[in-house]
């Protein structure tokens, strides 16, 4: 008898639980619907605050300014840094070189316009722009590249005798291209604010 009245009290118990677990689950599901749709892992944030530029002062042969937006992290090789953009998901890399001769030089620029070449196969478009300050010695080339390319944004620098810089923008992500287009507008806003204040120390 005492089995059976246990048994009976469990089903009560049991029936009990299972009730409150569903007025739960109702009360949980109702009072979430209006919150906002989660973001699909990788997603990038559309809304960026507006630029304030700050100058880049490590003991190294360049200077420019760059988004307080980003941050800088030192990179794998002597003389060169990241700025990377966390929110974003995305990153700035910045590789220096010295240049030893004219030979070299041209070795570094062909490596660069190479490195945009081999986008050819993903990218549906790739737009340079030509650039040049004379007074700073300040001379190169940016891309900009569209579709799913690996690359979004490349470019060089260089005083033409003693230092070249290259850099790239790179998405951890790669969404849409068309969702994507307002960050990369954001980087190339950068970018260019970057080398329009490129200076050469030597």
């Amino acid at each position: 008898m005492n089995f059976i009245h246990f048994y009976d009290l469990r089903k009560k118990m049991n029936l009990k639980t299972i009730i409150a677990l569903c007025s739960s689950a109702i009360f949980f599901v109702s009072c979430n619907k209006n919150d906002e749709t989660a973001k699909p892992m990788g997603q990038v944030r559309l809304e960026y605050p507006q630029q304030t530029y700050v100058k880049f002062a490590k003991d190294v042969p360049y200077t420019f300014q760059y988004s307080n937006f980003g941050k800088i992290i030192e990179g794998r090789t002597t003389n060169s840094f990241n700025i990377v953009y966390p929110k974003m998901n995305a990153t700035i890399f910045l590789t220096y070189f010295p240049v030893k001769s004219s030979e070299d030089l041209a070795i570094h620029i062909k490596e660069s316009e190479k490195f945009v070449q081999d986008q050819t196969v993903k990218a549906s478009f790739i737009s340079p722009q030509e650039f040049t300050f004379p007074k700073k010695r300040v001379f190169g080339t940016m891309f900009e590249l569209g579709g799913e390319s690996a690359i979004n944004i490349q470019f060089h620098a260089t005083d033409s005798t003693n230092n070249f810089l290259s850099g790239s923008v790179y998405f951890k992500s790669q969404p849409k291209p068309d969702s994507l287009a307002p960050a990369i507008d954001y980087l190339k806003a950068d970018v260019k604010k970057l080398i329009e204040t490129l200076e050469w120390k030597k």
